[in-house]
């Protein structure tokens, strides 16, 4: 989460007209994140999410993103439920942007979750891939290789020092891996974006799954990969010694890896790691100083996807217990 797009109290105010949510208390700009703008809104006797669209979330998408998280809600999943406008709608415009209001969902993200909490994260992300099987609208993952090959041309054009340095080896690692979604593997509903702050906690127990702008049709065990990536390692790439094994354990308890799968999961993890290196030097080359986001290294994810590529050569039982 990010805040690109000023909202004042009283263009907030205009905006909730639409909405049966009472008066406006209070609106505080949440500056966590890379992608669209987001407020928490407070109203009498209520809590909300207020978020505005930004360039890189697709206006089509959102049927598919926040009709997901109804889906979800409505089958006791803990996904913030988005709120209908009296046309039934969920998305309006504020400040010339799409814009909508979903639940507050109470917790806090974990900087350094224990074994226990891997596992009920991972637990939790297996939860949503079963949740969401019946989902019927279908969505192409909107960072998947076609838009890698153009986050690394487009970066090329204006990276320079570390961050070029960086780029080649993104654009190796691009060539060596192709197009990493050739086998049949189950397929369904995914986050694509199931980080730790993402995942909510609340009396040790997961309480929300936040942040669904991501989400796509796609592999489940590329899902799965993803979060292994991000949950895995420390800031700097470095594996977390057990983690993997921890998260990968609670999602196989709720919904066990296919051989098939488990044998994609190093290839996945790679094509996980590449995926965000690219988003993230793409952001830091082009950064905007004036807005309140603060660019992540890319560079650490390609520590992980060097750590995927050495347990490749090692086999499925390696990746399930090394880290």
């Amino acid at each position: 989460m990010a805040v690109f797009t000023p909202v004042s109290d009283d263009q907030a105010r205009a905006f909730l007209r639409d909405y049966d949510l009472g008066d406006l208390v209070a609106l505080h700009p949440i500056s966590e994140g890379v992608e669209n703008t987001n407020y928490r809104l407070e109203t009498v006797g209520a809590r909300h999410v207020l978020t505005l669209f930004e360039a890189r979330t697709d206006a089509a998408s959102l049927p598919f993103c926040l009709g997901l998280t109804e889906h979800l809600a409505t089958r006791g999943y803990p996904a913030p439920r988005p709120v209908r406008r009296p046309d039934g709608d969920w998305v309006g415009t504020l400040n010339g942007r799409p814009a909508a209001v979903i639940d507050w969902l109470e917790g806090a993200w974990l900087r350094a979750p224990t074994p226990a909490e891997q596992a009920a994260a991972g637990a939790m992300l297996a939860r949503l891939h079963l949740a969401a099987a019946d989902f019927p609208l279908r969505r192409d993952n909107p960072v998947g290789p076609a838009a890698w090959l153009d986050l690394a041309a487009r970066s090329a054009t204006a990276a320079t020092g570390a961050d070029l340095e960086i780029l080649r080896e993104a654009e190796a690692l691009l060539s060596e891996l192709a197009d990493p979604f050739t086998e049949d593997l189950p397929m369904g509903p995914i986050h694509a974006d199931y980080f730790p702050d993402n995942v909510l906690f609340q009396g040790g127990a997961v309480s929300g799954v936040i942040d669904f702008y991501f989400g796509c049709t796609g592999p489940l065990a590329y899902d799965l990969a993803i979060a292994l990536s991000a949950w895995g390692f420390d800031g700097a790439g470095a594996p977390i010694p057990g983690a993997i094994k921890a998260f990968r354990k609670g999602y196989e308890a709720v919904r066990p890896l296919t051989p098939a799968e488990a044998a994609a999961l190093p290839r996945l993890g790679q094509a996980a790691a590449l995926r965000f290196a690219l988003t993230r030097l793409h952001d830091r080359v082009f950064h905007d100083p004036t807005k309140l986001v603060t660019p992540k290294d890319p560079a650490a994810f390609l520590r992980r996807a060097a750590w995927w590529r050495t347990y490749s050569a090692a086999g499925p039982s390696m990746v399930s217990g090394a880290a």
